[in-house]
């Protein structure tokens, strides 16, 4: 999958790698991805996409009611394909090469997840007022970019709620936390947000246990689905 360059986006990230609001640290990352799958890409994505077909057999009516559509559909499988790859290029530590359908939620239009993620970030909000120096807000500057790039009208929106075992920040005092995939299929474009708010004391005792102040909110590149 081909990562996809966009200045706007990489100011908001510039901004979200690090926002001190007090008791804890707000961090998030925007990435938007071409759907062209090769190389290393391509072999996972078949390999994911007999394993699914493989299940069609054993539980035909829970998957033909998934959240990414019914999976006797190609173009159902290869969006729950493009989701697992899209996580796998942001968190390569990590393999998620066993998501399956019931890992995500497709959200009840636009304007929920707006509000969700609007709500995650009001304090944010409040620092980029007062560091941007500009009269557009956090939010509106966030929604315009991922509009510019996404053509946010023809997008289909995914959460992902990880358990403990598949999250890559289980161990880091997470407050709370957001993983939403904006998904154009006639862009064939997927864009991953996501953001988390992390206690300034857990973020201290893992630091003093591993001698290190640093955090790394690194942010990956990413992903793509050809031929």
């Amino acid at each position: 999958m081909k990562f996809l360059e966009y200045t706007p986006l990489a100011r908001i990230n510039a901004f979200l790698s690090h926002v001190d609001v007090g008791g804890c640290m707000i961090q998030g990352g925007l990435e938007a991805y071409s759907c062209k799958i090769a190389g290393v890409d391509k072999k996972l994505s078949r390999s994911l996409e007999q394993e699914v077909v493989d299940s069609l057999a054993y539980s035909p009516l829970d998957l033909s009611t998934s959240p990414v559509g019914p999976l006797s559909n190609t173009a159902s499988r290869r969006t729950l394909i493009y989701l697992i790859l899209t996580l796998n290029h942001m968190y390569p530590d990590y393999d998620f090469s066993m998501l399956r359908p019931h890992h995500f939620t497709k959200e009840h239009g636009l304007l929920a997840a707006k509000q969700k993620i609007d709500v995650s970030l009001v304090e944010a909000s409040k620092f980029w007022s007062a560091e941007a120096a500009e009269e557009t807000t956090l939010m509106d500057s966030i929604w315009n970019a991922i509009d510019e790039v996404m053509s946010l009208e023809d997008c289909e929106v995914y959460s992902y709620s990880p358990d403990a075992e598949g999250d890559p920040f289980a161990d880091t005092g997470s407050i709370w936390s957001f993983n939403y995939f904006f998904y154009n299929k006639k862009q064939k474009r997927i864009l991953y947000f996501s953001s988390r708010c992390i206690s300034k004391l857990s973020m201290d005792t893992a630091s003093s246990d591993d001698g290190s102040g640093e955090w790394d909110s690194d942010f990956v590149d990413g992903m793509d689905l050809e031929g």
